[in-house]
C-alpha cells in the first residue's frame, strides 16, 4: 500500500510540480528578500502537472523497461486526467497574472516544444531529428520556469547577482540532465531521438558533466561577493557536491527512485535547506 501511495506521488508528477513551486520560494527568497507570489506558484503548480502528464501520456513503450514506464502504461487514463486537471488550474492562474501574458506563454510554449516530438503529426515527428540539443533545452525550460518568470512577475530590476544564481541552476540542472539522458540513450536511438549524449562517446559525456559542475560552482562561489549570506552559499553548493558524488553509481542503477527521487530533488535540495536552515 506504501509503495502503492510512493508511486502515485512520483509518477503523476505531484513530487516534481511541488519541487518547481520550492525552487521558485527560493529564487524569490534569495534574489529578492520576500515570499514569491502565490498566484506565480498556483500556475507553475498546475503547469507543471499539466506538461509532465501530457509528457507521460504521449510516450511509447521503452526499449528498457522500467517500474516507471510500467505504472505509465497502466495508468494512462490517470496521466490524461491530471493533465486535463492541470491544465484547468493553469489557465486559471493565467487570467490572475494577464499583465505577464508574454512571458507565460514564452514558458509555456518553451514547455510544450520538449513533449512535441511524441506527437503523431509528422511536423512534430520532423523536430526528433534536430533535438541534438533537448539536454540544453530542458535546463533552459527549467530555469526560466523557476528562476527568470518569479523575477519577471516581481517586476524587479535585473542584476549580475541574477546572472549567478540562474547560471549556478543552469549548470546543476544541466549536469542531471546528463544523467537522465545517459540512462535514455538507447530509447533516444530506438525512437529516432538525436541528442548531444548519444552522439558523444563515454569520454565525451564525463567531460561535459564535469564542465557542467566546475561551472555550477564557480557561478555559486561568485555569489559570495554580493553579500549573500555565508551559510545559503555553502547550502546551494551541497547539491552540486551530491550529483558529482553520485554520478558513476547513477551510471550504473537506473532505479526509478534513485533519479526521480533523489536527482530530481536535488534541484529543489538546496532550496529545501534554506527553508530549514532560515536566517
Amino acid at each position: 500500500m506504501l509503495q502503492k501511495i510512493v508511486d502515485f506521488f512520483i509518477f503523476s508528477s505531484l513530487y516534481i510540480a511541488l519541487c518547481s513551486v520550492l525552487m521558485i520560494w527560493q529564487t524569490s527568497q534569495l534574489l529578492l528578500g520576500s515570499p514569491p507570489s502565490g498566484r506565480l506558484l498556483g500556475f507553475v503548480f498546475f503547469s507543471t502537472i499539466c506538461s509532465y502528464n501530457f509528457h507521460w501520456y504521449l510516450t511509447p513503450r521503452s526499449a528498457s523497461p522500467s517500474r516507471r514506464v510500467q505504472w505509465t502504461q497502466h495508468h494512462k487514463a490517470l496521466h490524461f486526467i491530471l493533465y486535463l486537471a492541470g491544465a484547468v488550474g493553469a489557465i486559471v492562474y493565467f487570467f490572475y497574472l494577464w499583465t505577464y501574458v508574454p512571458a507565460l506563454c514564452f514558458g509555456a510554449f518553451l514547455t510544450f516544444l520538449y513533449s512535441a516530438p511524441k506527437l503523431p503529426q509528422r511536423i512534430f515527428r520532423r523536430l526528433q531529428k534536430i533535438a541534438v540539443g533537448k539536454t540544453f533545452f530542458l535546463a533552459f525550460v527549467w530555469v526560466y520556469v523557476t528562476t527568470v518568470l518569479p523575477i519577471i512577475v516581481a517586476d524587479a530590476r535585473w542584476n549580475f547577482a541574477f546572472s549567478l544564481f540562474t547560471a549556478s541552476r543552469f549548470f546543476l540542472i544541466y549536469a542531471i540532465c546528463v544523467i537522465f539522458d545517459y540512462r535514455d540513450r538507447e530509447d533516444d536511438k530506438a525512437h529516432g531521438i538525436r541528442s548531444l549524449i548519444t552522439l558523444l562517446n563515454q569520454k565525451g559525456i564525463d567531460r561535459i558533466f564535469a564542465l557542467s559542475l566546475i561551472l555550477f560552482f564557480l557561478s555559486n562561489i561568485g555569489l559570495s561577493f554580493y553579500h549573500y549570506p555565508a551559510l545559503y552559499v555553502l547550502l546551494l553548493l551541497i547539491p552540486g557536491a551530491i550529483v558529482a558524488a553520485l554520478y558513476q553509481r547513477a551510471k550504473r542503477d537506473f532505479s526509478d527512485y534513485l533519479y526521480y527521487i533523489v536527482l530530481d530533488g536535488l534541484m529543489m535540495f538546496s532550496g529545501l535547506l534554506m527553508l530549514i536552515f532560515r536566517i
